[in-house]
C-alpha cells in the first residue's frame, strides 16, 4: 500500500531557499520539474542508467530520479539553471558548445552538472578519471570524445 504521507521539507535550490509538503514518495525530478518550474534537468529512464537527470545536492552529483524530494531535506541543490551567472554561460557551458559537444541537448544538462561535480572536486583531471565521472551519462548524438575535450578544455585553464 502506497503512503500518500506529506513531509515539509526546506531547501535551497540555486541560490534560493524553498519550504515544501511534499508525499514522502515524491522524486526530486518531479519536485523540481513540476513545482518549482526548472525543466533545464531531463526526465531519461527513470531508473538512473542515462544521466539525464543529473543534478549536484551538497556539490555531489545525484541522479534526481531516484531520489526522494524528502532526502533533499536540508541540502543544497544546484540544477542546470543555476550553472550560469546571469545570461553569462559558465565556462563549461561555452566549452560545450565551442568543442561542438551538443547536438540535440537532451544529455547535455546531466553531463554538464556531472562535469560541474567533478571540477569541483578535482579541478585538474585527467582524461582517464574525466571519462570514468561521466561514465553513467549517455549521449545518443555528439559521442563523447567531443565532451571529454569540452571538459579537459575548462580543466586545463
Amino acid at each position: 500500500m502506497k503512503s500518500n504521507r506529506e513531509i515539509e521539507i526546506q531547501l535551497n535550490v540555486n541560490g534560493r531557499n524553498y519550504t515544501r509538503r511534499v508525499p514522502s514518495q515524491l522524486m526530486l525530478i518531479q519536485l523540481l520539474r513540476d513545482d518549482l518550474g526548472l525543466t533545464g534537468t531531463k526526465y531519461g529512464c527513470g531508473t538512473g542508467s542515462c544521466g539525464a537527470c543529473t543534478v549536484l545536492m551538497d556539490g555531489k552529483p545525484v541522479n534526481s530520479c531516484l531520489v526522494l524530494a524528502v532526502e533533499t531535506n536540508g541540502s543544497k541543490i544546484l540544477t542546470i539553471e543555476g550553472l550560469a551567472a546571469g545570461a553569462k554561460l559558465h565556462p563549461l557551458q561555452q566549452a560545450f558548445i565551442d568543442e561542438g559537444a551538443v547536438q540535440c541537448g537532451f544529455c547535455s544538462p546531466g553531463f554538464l552538472m556531472t562535469a560541474r561535480g567533478l571540477l569541483d572536486e578535482n579541478p585538474h583531471p585527467t582524461e582517464a578519471e574525466i571519462r570514468k565521472a561521466i561514465a553513467g551519462n549517455m549521449c545518443r548524438c555528439t559521442g563523447y570524445d567531443r565532451i571529454v575535450k569540452a571538459i579537459q578544455k575548462v580543466a586545463d585553464r
